[in-house]
């Protein structure tokens, strides 16, 4: 599936610092598609920046969640999100 600005992640706790934002996206999409490139398409304008950290919510039948970091923000534009590694 494809993203939709009407449906966009929200942020739940803001940047102190140098510290990343957090914020949660629900979705259908299964996290290899939230993973593709510029896939929040306005998620600069939401406020995303390189290192915040996305929890993802798949809302279907198989529920589950993710754990991703953005890794592109372009300016005025598109961000572009990795699934975390937890070591």
């Amino acid at each position: 599936m494809a993203y939709a600005t009407s449906n966009p992640p929200n942020m739940v706790a803001q940047s102190i610092g140098a510290a990343p934002a957090l914020w949660i996206y629900s979705s259908t999409d299964v996290h290899t598609d939230v993973d593709a490139a510029d896939y929040f398409s306005n998620g600069t304008a939401l406020g995303m920046r390189v290192g915040d950290v996305v929890i993802v919510v798949k809302t279907t039948a198989t529920i589950g969640a993710t754990l991703h970091v953005v890794t592109v923000a372009t300016a005025g534009g598109a961000a572009t999100v990795s699934a975390a590694i937890l070591a």
